[in-house]
């Protein structure tokens, strides 16, 4: 039986980042960001635009709500053809 370290080394890899995967995941970190600081300072928003501040977050909100999902569904497929290439350059 193989010790569980040895077994975590052997486990393939996950893809390498392209570029579109790479500017999908910054977007979607830049957007998280935005809406933390845009709730944290909720108040001083309302007081700057009025009632259209809970729209911003609820704006922010959506945008991740549909980025998130495609992200991760290209990031899975991107991962799964990675792992299909080391198994057929694996195989005799």
């Amino acid at each position: 039986m193989m010790p569980l370290w040895l077994d975590l080394l052997r486990t393939p890899m996950a893809a390498p980042e392209t570029k579109v995967l790479k500017r999908m995941r910054m977007t979607i970190l830049s957007i998280c960001a935005i809406l933390l600081v845009s709730i944290a300072a909720l108040a001083p928003l309302r007081a700057a635009v009025g009632i259209a501040a809970g729209g911003v977050v609820a704006a922010l909100l959506a945008v991740l709500a549909v980025l998130v999902p495609i992200y991760v569904v290209t990031k899975n497929r991107a991962d799964d053809r990675h792992l299909d290439t080391l198994c057929e350059d694996r195989e005799p």
